[in-house]
């Protein structure tokens, strides 16, 4: 355990409640403005010292995105139910939007965006990391794969979190391709908020957040809620003492 941060140390978080879950509150979370980004205040604690020791070798740990509420997420979800953002194939390419069927259309979105209410980001647990450093002047941040391959603008910072990230209670719930939500190596999950949040985000909560939205699509995505939870929200890599 790093001599920075140690999670054993700290008292168990509050459960998050039913609004907290699903994303139509913050009560759960803390803003920071240097570097800016919202979370739970365990988390952010551990992001900040895992900051800096990361800096102390220089890599400049940046939020890409924390907290995310149930209505940016649900933002992400209709533009792309609507055609207004690209839709990706499993292997990062391109999907033409008019030739697919409603259930082609919710895996398309599924296997890169979270179902709204069902985001790991609304329980400010998890975090989307770069490196500022190493970013090339003009370079725009896609956060795809690749960037974080061999070769890649942060395939240094990539190495770094396989090595040290759990020493901060930080685990990768999408290392590896599952058949769910496609391999994300910049996302990062606290471990003490986000296990006890994963158990408690049940289908039948999700179900009546949906109910109570303006989901695009929610007629075929209720009857199938059962499976998009198995296979998109509890289908995750555990933490490495898990």
């Amino acid at each position: 355990m790093s001599p920075q941060f140690n999670t054993a140390t700290l008292p168990l978080p509050a459960p998050l409640n039913a609004l907290e879950l699903t994303g139509q509150a913050r009560t759960h979370v803390v803003q920071h403005d240097a570097p800016p980004f919202a979370a739970h205040p365990q988390a952010s604690a551990a992001f900040l010292a895992m900051r800096a020791a990361a800096l102390r070798e220089g890599l400049e740990l940046e939020p890409f995105s924390a907290f995310r509420d149930f209505a940016a997420q649900l933002k992400i979800w209709n533009d792309k139910w609507l055609g207004k953002r690209t839709l990706y194939d499993r292997a990062g390419a391109p999907l033409d939007y008019a030739s697919l069927s409603e259930a082609q259309r919710v895996a398309a979105i599924l296997d890169w965006s979270a179902l709204p209410g069902g985001s790991r980001h609304h329980w400010g647990s998890d975090i989307d990391v770069i490196d500022r450093a190493s970013i090339p002047t003009d370079y725009r941040v896609q956060l795809l794969p690749e960037e974080f391959a061999a070769g890649g603008v942060f395939a240094r910072l990539g190495r770094w979190l396989e090595q040290h990230a759990c020493r901060f209670g930080f685990f990768r719930p999408y290392a590896e391709d599952r058949g769910g939500v496609c391999p994300e190596p910049w996302h990062l999950s606290y471990a003490p908020v986000a296990q006890p949040a994963l158990a408690a985000l049940t289908v039948d909560l999700l179900a009546a957040t949906l109910r109570a939205s303006a989901l695009l699509g929610v007629g075929y995505v209720l009857p199938q809620l059962g499976a998009i939870h198995a296979r998109y929200i509890a289908n995750v890599c555990e933490p490495p003492d898990l």
